[in-house]
């Protein structure tokens, strides 16, 4: 049974996958409350779905980018559970997870990820369909919306934390015709079970489990020219 834990940003996504099924799962906008709900939480959908402490196997847990104090409270208790039961513990970004909700476009364009840094930005990622998954070679960058929409250069499918600045600047680029389509908002939130299924291919497919300790596993920040690491 893997436990899967995402903190990263004002959102937290939790899920019980047992290899084959996802068997529990939440998500909730909680704002800054991450340190009180985390635990109860766990605890209560572990509860309902008859999953103890013990059950566990594996771990998984969002590594960002995404909020400094959201990330840290989720990777330490991660951490923490995988290092005292000795569990392997996979740190998948909150990106990949964004992008893994999204079946292939028939269109052929791209998938553009993206996150609330704070203070009018956004931390963006695209992504190509190759090999039956969405893959990226790019690095995760730190800009606004109209950087964004600006260097849009083909079909797009736009996922993630759009907030009202964001849909204002969309509704200004459907007007300049920057062909950029709103995914839906069920497959724009940031699933824990999403996560969960891709700690369980790569558990799958490694050879060496020890790459899973979780003294491996680090907080991914983006750096800001102006305002250093988020």
């Amino acid at each position: 049974m893997l436990l899967a834990i995402d903190t990263a940003t004002r959102f937290m996504s939790l899920a019980l996958h047992d290899g084959k099924e996802l068997i529990g799962e939440q998500t909730l906008l909680i704002g800054n409350q991450h340190t009180t709900q985390l635990a109860p939480s766990i605890r209560s959908m572990m509860a309902v779905c008859d999953v103890s402490m013990d059950s566990l196997t594996a771990l998984a847990v969002s590594i960002g980018p995404g909020s400094y104090t959201g990330l840290r409270i989720g990777v330490s208790l991660a951490k923490g559970l995988a290092s005292v039961r000795s569990l392997p513990l996979v740190g998948i970004t909150t990106l990949d997870t964004l992008a893994a909700a999204h079946p292939y476009i028939q269109s052929g364009g791209g998938l553009i990820a993206v996150v609330q840094a704070g203070r009018g930005r956004i931390i963006v990622k695209t992504y190509r369909w190759r090999k039956g998954r969405w893959s990226s070679h790019a690095e995760p960058q730190i800009m606004d919306w109209e950087t964004l929409f600006a260097s849009v250069d083909g079909p797009a499918l736009l996922t993630g934390e759009v907030n009202e600045v964001g849909l204002e600047a969309l509704a200004e680029a459907h007007a300049k015709n920057i062909p950029v389509t709103l995914s839906p908002p069920a497959q724009r939130m940031r699933r824990a079970g999403f996560m969960a299924e891709m700690a369980w291919q790569q558990l799958n497919e490694a050879v060496d489990k020890k790459i899973f300790a979780a003294s491996k596993v680090l907080p991914v920040y983006v750096k800001s020219e102006e305002k250093g690491a988020i």
